[in-house]
């Protein structure tokens, strides 16, 4: 059960890619000035990546939209520019359920997040980092965002677009912000409005970092190595883990199990502390405190209901097919939420389930299951473009 440990001394200010760090696969389009939500104007880079090939009538793309500390790279091996290999390598790539010999493959880092696209680390049009001056976003200009990135690469209308979790979420706003431009909609492990339980969790998660000292109001990216706010970082990922995960699998995978202690009370670690330990201090390692403040904050916002008469009626505006599938230990994302969707998306399939002993993470562990779901809704597709 023991894992390597990791020197809180020696993690930088921030995990974010910064102008200079290598590229890695990553492309970037300046959209220009988007007006947000509230009401200003922010000039937005978006950094992106894709896969295969985009046909004349630009109508064949597939966009794949992260959860909420995911990137652009969604197939690939870690290397210069990205610390982790490709988080859907199972699932996208010549021959997959999202085969790239088929379909143009479009992946873009989030608004407000921290690995390429503007994000509170990016630099301000005054030359320092944004830091603390960075506005509010939602998941509305999250959208409108991925938007005008689909007009510069000249993606008319989705053949899908795809999201889990947080990406989900996303995936809804899509089909209802832009219901013309999407053919068909998969959303894995998600909701149309975050419930008062995921508020619950975000704000304890936003305290978490707020708190560390090292924070400094959001303004700390010129600290030096292991003065940054990592501790806060590794505590609100903490957090959210347990939600991730099934009591289930962490009962059967560390029960009560302890390390370096001969006995129960001498005060060694329980294993399931340094499991949850070693996944704070990961996330630390290659993301940003002020990032997962703003993308938390937008999830928080996340309400395809308002001004438009309600969560029921914004999904009965969705023109595409749907699917909608759900991880069948999830304690983050309940049935009830998914069966909304299902229920007054006007074109939506049954609703299908991933079993997984691995809770809410299901959709990251089972990649055959995701993808023979994926798989079917995308060649039922294709059966209905040959008979147009």
């Amino acid at each position: 059960m023991s894992r390597q440990t990791v020197d809180p001394a020696t993690l930088p200010a921030t995990g974010a890619w910064r102008e200079g760090d290598p590229v890695g696969g990553r492309r970037f389009v300046d959209i220009g000035e988007i007006l947000l939500d509230t009401g200003r104007q922010l000039p937005v880079t978006v950094a992106y990546e894709t896969w295969g090939e985009l046909n004349e009538a630009g109508d064949n793309a597939v966009l794949v939209l992260h959860a909420l500390t995911g990137d652009s790279h969604v197939v690939g091996p870690a290397g210069d520019g990205h610390p982790t290999a490709g988080w859907w390598e199972a699932v996208v790539g010549p021959g997959k359920a999202i085969d790239t010999s088929r379909y143009y493959v479009v992946a873009p880092n989030i608004l407000g997040g921290c690995q390429g696209t503007t994000g509170p680390a990016s630099t301000a049009p005054d030359g320092a980092p944004w830091g603390s001056r960075f506005p509010q976003v939602t998941a509305r200009d999250q959208v409108a965002a991925e938007a005008l990135l689909a007009d510069h690469l000249g993606v008319r209308r989705w053949a899908l677009v795809v999201g889990a979790s947080m990406g989900g979420q996303r995936a809804v706003e899509w089909a209802i912000q832009f219901p013309e431009r999407v053919g068909r909609l998969a959303v894995i492990a998600s909701n149309a409005a975050t419930s008062a339980e995921q508020l619950a969790l975000a704000h304890t998660q936003i305290l978490a970092i707020q708190g560390d000292p090292n924070f400094r109001g959001g303004d700390y990216y010129d600290a030096p190595v292991g003065h940054g706010p990592a501790a806060g970082l590794a505590l609100a990922r903490q957090i959210a883990h347990v939600s991730y995960r099934s009591a289930a699998e962490l009962q059967d995978r560390f029960y009560r199990l302890q390390q370096h202690a001969e006995e129960p009370l001498e005060g060694g670690r329980y294993a399931v502390e340094s499991y949850l330990d070693h996944a704070g201090w990961k996330l630390a390692r290659r993301f940003d405190a002020n990032s997962y403040l703003a993308i938390t904050r937008a999830m928080m916002t996340h309400d395809v209901g308002r001004d438009r008469g309600g969560v029921d009626i914004a999904l009965s505006q969705i023109q595409a097919r749907v699917l909608v599938i759900g991880v069948d230990t999830d304690r983050l994302f309940l049935p009830h939420e998914l069966e909304q969707v299902v229920r007054h998306a006007p074109h939506a399939e049954p609703l299908q389930w991933i079993r997984s002993d691995c809770g809410h993470d299901g959709f990251l562990v089972e990649h055959d299951q995701v993808s023979a779901l994926l798989g079917r809704f995308l060649r039922s597709a294709e059966r209905t473009w040959l008979h147009r």
